[in-house]
């Protein structure tokens, strides 16, 4: 049976908090509040619980799952070849609505779905996901919502789809944005927005002016 939370209560937030943490490394599902749309986690290193997660939303390994951090430093031990324009990017949009694709470290031992040596990687700007990240690490976090339907602003709605699926529920009301993250690649040596989101082209050039556009 999955347990949910009220984040804005503080009572409610600490324990809901503590369950999550506690289910994340036990290998079980967590669904999270973002500022874009309601997320599902899980411990981004168990390959068993990103299976599950996966499984939970109807998606194959062909759409790997992205990874959300807690902090900007946790790059270093999850990426390689991160450039310069890569870290300008870091520092004047995270946390916030942009993922950057980078080259994954290639010892790292995780398997997130078929990546072909790279990984999607944010910091969300959101209190409750930076506490849950920040207390048990890198997690593999996708929209809650069955793959094909609306992503989830709400928890209900993240509920209703994806059910005792998830072992901890975080409620934090109605997401911040609607709109998703931005994507960027970053492993070449150009920028390249492969998804304009919450930030567009002309936004992300005042960092990086050489960004391109992918077709």
């Amino acid at each position: 049976m999955a347990r949910r939370y009220d984040t804005n209560d503080a009572t409610d937030r600490a324990t809901g908090l503590r369950e999550a943490a506690s289910a994340v490394r036990r290998g079980e599902l967590a669904v999270l509040p973002t500022d874009t749309v309601y997320g599902v986690g899980a411990d981004a290193f168990s390959p068993e619980a990103v299976a599950d997660l996966l499984d939970a939303k109807g998606r194959g390994r062909n759409m790997p799952t992205p990874v959300l951090i807690g902090s900007p430093n946790t790059l270093h031990g999850l990426v390689t070849d991160f450039s310069e324009a890569a870290w300008e990017l870091v520092d004047a949009f995270w946390p916030g609505a942009l993922t950057l694709v980078a080259k994954q470290q290639p010892s790292l031992q995780w398997d997130l779905g078929d990546t072909r040596g790279t990984v999607a990687i944010r910091m969300p700007l959101h209190p409750v996901a930076i506490e849950l990240l920040t207390e048990v690490g890198p997690m593999a976090v996708s929209s809650a919502n069955l793959t094909g339907h609306p992503a989830p602003e709400d928890c209900d709605a993240a509920q209703e789809m994806l059910g005792d699926s998830i072992s901890v529920y975080l409620d934090g009301g109605p997401t911040p944005g609607i709109v998703p993250s931005s994507i960027v690649d970053v492993t070449g040596k150009v920028p390249v927005l492969l998804r304009a989101g919450a930030l567009d082209a002309e936004e992300l050039r005042k960092v990086v002016p050489d960004l391109e556009v992918a077709n």
